[in-house]
């Protein structure tokens, strides 16, 4: 493949952590570069990665995202460390980000009032973490005293993503991570952010491809109750604003407040869905994938959406529909 393309298992809780095995062998034989996990409130993320690496050592290793407010940076260097160690001829992507406030209320952690400042110095931490040196580190959210990483690494260590939407976080991205995860863009809308991170550095630009070979018909519904849901949050809100769905979040959030549910559902235009949640043929989900790298997205990560009466089915579909495009 002249551009590498990954999947993620964020989308396919629902199909059980061991289905993770069987998508994981797919993507390899498919010519996918890398696997992906999230960590919310089901699959422990570096549990997950480790299954995978047992069963399809040629992908790479990612998390996209585990929550800076949930793990502490040595405790995030010692996961990938070890992660790194067993897997030695794999790339380990290490994803992190300022979680939502609804995942961090489910833990009993509070949302940072600081996001920018905090992501700033857990980088700074976890790369002191991840050098192998004695780490002594005062900082506004962590204090470390004589942190040293047992795990002994090679010349191929973790390389840190950061998940980031609006143009502060786009820009935090590329100063001082390796790569930079987008989430719930449009393709249209991956040129102004690209830009945004050119501004801080050359970070690598991921993208998670959200895609279902299904029909809309059947899956309009599953694709209103998903992008609600991030419509909700703040900092996905603004981003959809910037993209070009300022009427539809307004009318949304304007209805829930009303505790009108059905007419927030209601508010999410079927082009909304087909910019960000596509449905379609396999011919028309290749398309898509394809469309994000001609935007701009140097490694996309396909989110297959199991939308339809065979979960599973639909997700394979859409993995080899994905794979056709690169």
């Amino acid at each position: 493949m002249s551009t590498p393309i990954g999947v993620t298992f964020g989308s396919l809780g629902v199909l059980g952590p061991h289905a993770a095995i069987d998508i994981a062998k797919q993507a390899q034989a498919l010519g996918y570069r890398s696997f992906w996990t999230v960590e919310a409130t089901a699959t422990d993320a570096f549990s997950l990665l480790g299954a995978v690496a047992a069963v399809a050592p040629g992908l790479d290793l990612a998390t996209g995202i585990v929550p800076i407010q949930l793990r502490t940076p040595p405790l995030t260097a010692m996961t990938a460390a070890t992660l790194q160690a067993l897997s030695p001829d794999a790339d380990v992507w290490l994803g992190i980000g300022v979680s939502a406030p609804g995942i961090l209320r489910q833990h009993g952690a509070k949302p940072a009032e600081r996001p920018i400042a905090m992501m700033r110095e857990y980088v700074a931490l976890l790369r002191e973490c991840l050098s192998g040196e004695s780490v002594t580190f005062e900082g506004d959210f962590w204090q470390v005293k004589r942190f040293s990483l047992g795990v002994r690494l090679g010349e191929r260590r973790p390389k840190i993503v950061m998940a980031a939407l609006n143009p502060q976080m786009l820009k935090l991205a590329g100063e001082i991570a390796d790569g930079v995860l987008l989430n719930y863009i449009p393709a249209a809308h991956v040129p102004a952010s690209v830009a945004q991170v050119r501004k801080g550095g050359n970070a690598r630009v991921f993208a998670y491809v959200h895609a279902a070979v299904s029909s809309l018909e059947r899956a309009a519904n599953s694709a209103r109750k998903d992008l609600f849901n991030y419509a909700m949050a703040d900092g996905y809100a603004s981003m959809f604003r910037a993209a070009g769905f300022a009427d539809e979040v307004n009318a949304l959030r304007e209805r829930q407040s009303a505790r009108d549910r059905d007419g927030a559902l209601a508010s999410i235009s079927e082009r909304m869905i087909q910019a960000i949640n596509f449905v379609g043929g396999a011919a028309d989900v290749t398309a898509f994938v394809r469309g994000y790298v001609e935007a701009g997205v140097e490694h996309p990560v396909l989110m297959p959406m199991p939308w339809g009466d065979d979960r599973l089915a639909v997700t394979q579909a859409t993995m080899a529909a994905a794979a056709a495009a690169v």
